[in-house]
């Protein structure tokens, strides 16, 4: 590259304590993984290895969860959404979520709920695929900007899809409000005062994408990861990940770094305060990771993070928007990944860092060398695909 011009902030994490959360056990998140294990159409979501990437790099080994093909929805979302429902629908008919079907249920309910959320696109695609699959409503509002694609696909399941003229933060307000005037059942993956147990199950149920990952390493020889790169909205996908990981590793065996957009860095900047506490960002929280657009952390993912982390970065979209460009067009005999603007930054981070004029420096930083062993995860696919060919192939928010 001629003239870099991306821009990140590597910060350390000065609130580590390495405190486990009793949440996301091994034992949570087998009992999520036996509920998408016996959903029709399951199989665990491909660990690529891209060691040509590696190599290039400096690095051991690179592996990447690529979530692009759970089931048919091109993203990560529905395994925390659908685990949810399941979960708050067992405690009102008095079920064993062990023996959870959806035909059955979708039977015996013979007056349909209505399940309420607000999204960015993915999460919402999760609940309205729940909610088809047993023959229920769904209601979900999006953000000002929303791409059509992701609307369409939710209304292509039978869902109310209504987008905002609001930020995410404020459109998830707007959800609640008008959930509790019908009495709908809000299936958010955030938290706040009184409602905190469907947030803890969409979080349990992220963790079975680290459960699969677990185990294909292990079928690949790799004893573990060194590091682990998480994107970041309000921090859900993160805290449960990271909470399992750490269940299995231990936090002082896994150097974990938390990314997210610069316009968007609610964890970043909670993690750099003087005391650790949730910071929010507002504003427009404009940024092409439309899928990280979050200005206010999540209650119970951010404790995990706080404790466990190792790094937070701060990033610009040029940054996921290289990431989509080295997925997509790999070296060597490398796999290709196709990945949307929020899947991509992990990647992007290891690139950028690769490209950047002080490369030794922040390789000794994030604690990269020859022997490091990088797990990422592609949280989604082209799920805005006209915008993923002008990143690709057109070269928007270009990088030199």
């Amino acid at each position: 590259m001629s003239t870099f011009t991306l821009k990140m902030e590597i910060a350390d994490n000065r609130h580590y304590n390495g405190q486990l959360s009793p949440l996301f056990t091994a034992a949570e998140a087998e009992k999520a993984r036996a509920f998408h294990q016996a959903v029709e159409g399951y199989q665990p979501t491909p660990l690529h290895s891209l060691d040509c990437l590696a190599k290039a790099i400096g690095v051991g080994k690179i592996l990447v969860k690529d979530e692009a093909y759970r089931f048919d929805l091109n993203a990560f979302k529905m395994l925390g959404g659908a685990y949810a429902i399941a979960r708050l629908l067992c405690d009102e008919f008095k079920l064993d979520i062990n023996a959870f079907d959806f035909a059955k249920l979708k039977n015996d309910i013979t007056e349909k709920m209505t399940f309420a959320t607000a999204t960015d696109g993915n999460h919402g695609r999760g609940v309205a695929w729940a909610a088809n699959k047993l023959g229920q409503n769904a209601v979900v509002y999006m953000p000002k900007g929303a791409a059509d694609e992701r609307v369409n696909n939710i209304r292509a399941l039978g869902a109310e899809c209504i987008v905002t003229d609001m930020n995410y933060d404020d459109t998830v307000r707007l959800a609640i409000k008008t959930a509790d005037e019908n009495g709908w059942k809000v299936v958010q993956d955030t938290a706040w005062e009184g409602y905190t147990e469907i947030p803890t199950w969409i979080m349990q149920g992220y963790t079975t994408m680290a459960a699969e990952a677990v185990d294909q390493m292990k079928a690949m020889t790799v004893e573990r990861p060194t590091h682990v790169f998480l994107q970041a909205g309000v921090g859900a996908m993160a805290g449960g990940v990271l909470g399992y990981l750490c269940d299995q590793y231990g936090p002082d065996k896994l150097h974990s770094v938390v990314v997210e957009p610069d316009q968007a860095d609610c964890i970043y900047r909670s993690g750099i305060s003087e005391k650790g506490e949730m910071i929010n960002v507002d504003g427009d929280l404009a940024t092409i990771m439309v899928g990280l657009a979050c200005g206010e952390p999540n209650p119970i993912g951010w404790p995990v993070l706080r404790d466990c982390s190792t790094q937070f970065v701060s990033c610009q979209d040029s940054v996921a928007a290289l990431g989509m460009r080295v997925l997509g067009n790999p070296l060597g005999s490398d796999p290709r990944v196709v990945s949307g603007e929020s899947g991509a930054v992990g990647a992007g981070l290891l690139a950028a860092v690769h490209f950047h004029p002080e490369k030794d420096k922040l390789m000794e930083k994030m604690g990269l060398n020859k022997d490091s062993v990088v797990l990422l995860i592609n949280t989604e696919g082209d799920t805005d695909p006209v915008h993923y060919r002008e990143v690709v192939w057109g070269g928007k928010h270009q990088t030199i």
